[in-house]
């Protein structure tokens, strides 16, 4: 009894031998990780340790650097200087209304000259951080009116606002819905042409030329016939004049709102979440580029106001 309880280890000496021994038999394994770890940067989802300088994980893409929002305290991706969260622009040190860096005490920008604290909107009292209105679109700087004015010698803008424009005339037209309604349209168009005649004859002009009425009412099936072949335009004009990624987030949603016509309800799709947004004034990062697209009935855009 004595020998073999000599012979045989307690269980805590045996447990301890054996951590003992795995510890021994991984110190490279060890020494590796914490050399990497202390070397790279390990991506937070996947694990996978990246080089230092990496702001994205080359295994899985993740963002491996993230800041907050001086606002709210949400996530921020480092590049961004506008918070989707609280809907606050959160670079100081950048104006937010042409993209040139100033000092973060200066209170108006040296560039444009325009306030830290924003500008309100003339035609409906917004209070704004960017050069165009997020509400009515207006133009609040002087570099927006010359965007405007340049943009409207482009030919592909100016047959934007021109389809825009029949669409929305298109738009406030109503259809006949009965008989009766085709009857008295068709005697109205009459009445006109044969009192234009008369009015002419008696300048002297025995064989005028009657125009024809510009808006001429259809049906409902034809009218939206109409609108759907407009919106079919608009949509590759807007896919032609797709706004390209730029180093500055001021130009873009200067140059973005600039394009953007009237008439047509849009929402602006952006490149870096493919979210859709009311206005490229409410992207984290419109330098990434997007597109104005065409909102249906039931499309829904974030709350960027």
């Amino acid at each position: 009894m004595t020998d073999e309880i000599t012979q045989r280890p307690a269980a805590g000496q045996r447990d301890m031998g054996q951590l003992q021994n795995t510890a021994a038999e991984q110190p490279a394994y060890q020494q590796q990780v914490q050399f990497q770890g202390a070397s790279g940067r390990a991506c937070p989802k996947c694990g996978t340790v990246n080089e230092p300088e990496a702001r994205y994980c080359a295994s899985c893409g993740t963002l491996l650097a993230v800041g907050t929002c001086p606002n709210c305290g949400s996530e921020l991706d480092p590049d961004a200087d506008f918070c989707e969260a609280c809907h606050h622009y959160v670079r100081p040190d950048v104006c937010s209304f042409c993209g040139t860096h100033f000092n973060e005490n200066d209170p108006y920008c040296p560039e444009c000259g325009s306030p830290r604290g924003g500008i309100v909107c003339p035609n409906c009292h917004t209070l704004n951080d960017f050069s165009f209105c997020k509400q009515c679109g207006q133009p609040l700087t002087d570099e927006a009116r010359q965007m405007m004015q340049q943009l409207k010698q482009r030919p592909d803008y100016m047959e934007l606002v021109m389809v825009a424009r029949e669409y929305n005339e298109l738009q406030m037209q109503l259809p006949y819905t009965t008989d009766s309604e085709v009857k008295n349209d068709e005697a109205s168009v009459q009445l006109r042409q044969r009192v234009l005649k008369l009015l002419a004859e008696d300048q002297g002009l025995p064989e005028p030329e009657i125009p024809k009425p510009r808006q001429q009412h259809l049906t409902k099936e034809q009218l939206e016939e109409k609108k759907q072949q407009k919106l079919d335009v608009l949509a590759r004009l807007l896919d032609q004049m797709a706004t390209p990624p730029m180093p500055s987030p001021a130009k873009v949603r200067n140059y973005a709102m600039a394009q953007k016509p009237m008439g047509v309800r849009l929402g602006w799709m952006c490149n870096y979440k493919h979210a859709l947004h009311s206005s490229p004034c409410g992207c984290a990062k419109p330098q990434l580029g997007g597109k104005w697209v065409i909102l249906g009935h039931n499309s829904k855009v974030k709350d960027d106001l």
